[in-house]
């Protein structure tokens, strides 16, 4: 059965890496990242990056149980395609003492046996000294299969490692699907392509090509970049990403020093203090080109100062990107007409377990429907 998957980004290029696997002709259809984005008329997408946290740790089972099945493949897809994303660096996430999501990500731990540590104002103090907390912080520290990813060399992987599982992959936009009684016709920038089926992974852009929207909610996101020097980066070699919890359930993000394509080392820090939804595929663009929030990139400097007060910073500067959420919380994974399906929204969490959410993408398309674990409570 010939496949196509709308979008070559995360979850679209990882399930079409587990549709060639199968036996299956895949067609991959998406453009590639724009040389320039303040000029790009076209779409975008979220993984133009360096840099994201992935851990088996969450304070939802759900997403703990993508993510330990992603990370479980790691190797095989870097052995696939020769090429290298993930760096083992392990992660902590802290939080108030006592608040909700400290106490469910220890409850999914303990549940599921991931090893950490479970470490209190002293233990962080002693552990991470680069690190500075409020009086009353706990954490939990994951010190294997945890650390970072780069999700613009895992997309190469698992696209590289798709052709080579004969996959076709077409570097255009979609801009239509028509589906007719005997498949699906996919009009796109370089001209029309048939599919008995098709996958639509489009993140942000996904209701841009359905016949009938989504409940999806996308919101448009700042992140700052705060560059270091290539000694301050060797004296961070061993830091961690962090996450903090506030006790709502949200709070910022860190990922320690990573060398960027210009060659230049930076830390790097999201966690937008309010929520600004984007609503039509224009504004998605709009927003992109934009370059993100000056007043955002500012609160995220002034977190940064104070979570880390000796980091000896360069300079400072932003990008935008967007996360795709649905009303439970969890990707959206199913079929939405008789040929069409979606695996998109990572919920702010998709990057580091899309392998996981591609391959259930890849179940659902070809009728298997989802397991009773990843289905919506």
């Amino acid at each position: 059965m010939e496949i196509a998957v709308i979008g070559r980004g995360l979850i679209g290029s990882a399930a079409a890496r587990h549709l060639a696997r199968s036996g299956h002709a895949v067609i991959l259809i998406g453009p590639d990242e724009p040389g320039t984005m303040a000029a790009h008329q076209g779409v975008f997408a979220s993984h133009y990056d360096e840099g994201r946290i992935t851990r088996s740790l969450d304070p939802d089972p759900f997403w703990s149980r993508v993510s330990r099945a992603s990370i479980a493949r790691y190797v095989e897809i870097e052995a696939a395609s020769g090429i290298g994303f993930y760096t083992e660096r392990g992660v902590v996430m802290a939080g108030p003492e006592g608040s909700d999501a400290m106490e469910r990500i220890g409850q999914v731990a303990a549940r599921d046996g991931i090893a950490c540590d479970r470490l209190d104002d002293a233990g962080l103090a002693a552990r991470f000294a680069d690190f500075r907390f409020a009086p009353g912080t706990m954490g939990w520290h994951e010190p294997q299969h945890a650390g970072h990813i780069s999700p613009r060399r895992l997309v190469a992987a698992q696209s590289r490692a798709a052709e080579r599982s004969g996959a076709r992959i077409i570097k255009a936009r979609v801009l239509a699907l028509e589906e007719r009684g005997d498949g699906v016709t996919i009009r796109h920038e370089d001209g029309e392509t048939r599919a008995a089926r098709v996958l639509v992974a489009a993140g942000g852009y996904t209701n841009t090509l359905l016949p009938e929207a989504l409940p999806l909610t996308v919101m448009a996101r700042t992140v700052a970049f705060f560059e270091v020097s290539a000694v301050e980066a060797a004296r961070l070699a061993t830091l961690p990403p962090l996450i903090y919890l506030h006790a709502h359930g949200d709070g910022p993000y860190l990922l320690p020093p990573i060398r960027y394509p210009d060659g230049r080392f930076y830390l790097k820090m999201g966690g937008d203090p309010v929520d600004r939804p984007v609503c039509s595929g224009a504004e998605i663009s709009d927003w992109f080109r934009s370059g993100g929030s000056a007043d955002v990139a500012a609160f995220l400097e002034g977190e940064m100062r104070a979570r880390m007060p000796g980091l000896a910073i360069r300079g400072v500067n932003r990008a935008a990107c967007v996360t795709t959420f649905t009303p439970e919380d969890r990707a959206r994974i199913a079929m939405v007409t008789n040929r069409i399906g979606v695996a998109t929204a990572g919920c702010g969490r998709g990057a580091k377990c899309s392998d996981e959410l591609g391959r259930l993408g890849a179940q659902v398309i070809l009728g298997q429907g989802l397991p009773d674990w990843a289905r919506a409570v």
